[in-house]
């Protein structure tokens, strides 16, 4: 799904349009507490249903303080998480989805009133320079071609201009109702920074989260759903996308991004799983006191240590293409040719003449970070010796390159976030929590009809 590119402290306090529930998953099981009275409700183990609920007739639409929320709204809203999911959904998480959309625009509808209620919306100039930023960013567009993009994939500009405009009068809200009355003391950072100096050297891991709820009565049925949830991520499916419309953990809003942690942060069981995966893997569905996790390794380093895969690399990428319909035996012949004659190379210098007698091309950048290529070649660039290659790596219809190590600028060793930084990412955590408890009072009061 297409979302706003902010800095984190920014999109932490921005957890409107998060899911915070399964709908599908509104089976009671145990007295289940009023919010705000914490008065047990009278709820059966087993209910039974006097008429029919027949989800086939009902249309996803509402009515939200009297402010319609259209059809309309959720297909162009839903097209945008389908397109950003390469079309790979299929009928049965179609629908899912698409209640999902409708209560991010019910959250979203009441966090637009409530901004005005208090005096604080946001004005159309913010939003259509959000919206410039969103295209120029997130898409490497201008504004003109991002809103033909948004056409042909079944949404529109006015859609995506709406979720803009509910994040940032989300933002609006938090900084003027909650975010003054969050108080950080400087002990408590002092004391944490030590408690981080004090633990240099250890590893920790940035990992994304899907959390789900569940209780002994929904429990099949809820890790059915995680697993689906798995496939579709396994497929190609964005997980990024996926928290923020499915996760009931705080961190969807962000995509479920927990930041840096160490694993004996997390539940034993989380951390277990989390134990041994390489960037880029899944884990899950894990089961975990409360529901099910399903967990993304986005990266790991050590504490305070310098990270060389934050090495600066300089690179020339020396390579052949193959003429269309080229054999094996033609393609495999003239590959043998390429690597033997890399092999005579003398060093950078010595690249760009070299590759000319073979008609091979020469592109160089000295601006690679190492940890932005493939895993595979990173491992193999790190170990290499100014001047030597990699061996030759591609396929008949890419062509056959190499890449020759030019130069390299090691990272420093990070000290760390300062003062200012830590107390700030304290504060965030502070006013997230308190946000979520300003979006479910405003569930509570809101009057809402559906269609």
């Amino acid at each position: 799904m297409s979302k706003l590119k902010i800095n984190r402290k920014t999109a932490i306090r921005s957890i409107g349009t998060a899911a915070l529930a399964f709908g599908t998953f509104a089976t009671a099981a145990t007295p289940v507490l009023a919010q705000g009275a914490n008065a047990p409700l009278n709820i059966p183990a087993n209910p039974v249903m006097f008429g029919k609920n027949d989800p086939n007739v009902r249309r996803a639409t509402a009515i939200v303080n009297g402010e319609i929320v259209t059809g309309t709204d959720v297909e162009q809203r839903l097209a945008l998480i389908v397109s950003a999911n390469g079309n790979k959904v299929s009928g049965e998480e179609l629908e899912r989805l698409r209640m999902q959309v409708l209560r991010n625009l019910i959250d979203e509808t009441l966090q637009i009133q409530e901004a005005k209620a208090s005096d604080v919306p946001a004005d159309d100039a913010q939003v259509d320079a959000t919206y410039d930023r969103v295209a120029t960013q997130n898409f490497g567009q201008s504004p003109e071609a991002m809103e033909k993009y948004l056409a042909r994939v079944g949404s529109s500009s006015a859609s995506l201009k709406r979720q803009i405009r509910g994040e940032l009068s989300w933002q609006n809200l938090l900084r003027r109702n909650v975010q003054p009355f969050v108080n950080v003391s400087e002990g408590e950072v002092t004391e944490m920074m030590q408690r981080l100096q004090a633990s240099k050297g250890t590893e920790e891991y940035r990992i994304g989260e899907i959390f789900l709820a569940a209780t002994d009565q929904n429990k099949p049925q809820v890790f059915a759903n995680a697993e689906k949830i798995v496939e579709q991520l396994k497929g190609g499916g964005s997980f990024v996308a996926y928290a923020r419309q499915y996760s009931e953990a705080s961190t969807a809003a962000v995509g479920g991004d927990l930041g840096w942690i160490r694993l004996a942060q997390l539940p034993a069981e989380l951390g277990a799983a989390a134990t041994g995966m390489a960037p880029g893997q899944l884990a899950g569905p894990v089961e975990i006191r409360g529901g099910f996790s399903i967990l993304y390794l986005i990266d790991k380093r050590q504490v305070l240590t310098a990270d060389p895969r934050d090495a600066l690399l300089s690179l020339k990428q020396i390579s052949i293409e193959f003429p269309k319909g080229t054999n094996n035996d033609v393609a495999g012949k003239k590959a043998a040719e390429f690597a033997a004659m890399v092999k005579t190379i003398k060093g950078c210098g010595d690249a760009d003449g070299a590759a000319s007698k073979i008609g091979a091309t020469v592109v160089a950048n000295d601006q690679i970070k190492a940890r932005d290529l493939p895993g595979a070649l990173q491992e193999t660039l790190l170990n290499l010796p100014v001047g030597q290659t990699t061996p030759p790596f591609g396929s008949i219809d890419e062509g056959v390159r190499v890449l020759m190590l030019c130069g390299r600028d090691d990272p420093q060793v990070s000290s760390g976030p300062s003062f200012d930084e830590l107390m700030s990412q304290i504060e965030d955590d502070r006013v997230n929590k308190r946000a979520q408890t300003y979006l479910r009072d405003l569930r509570r009061d809101a009057v809402i009809e559906y269609n």
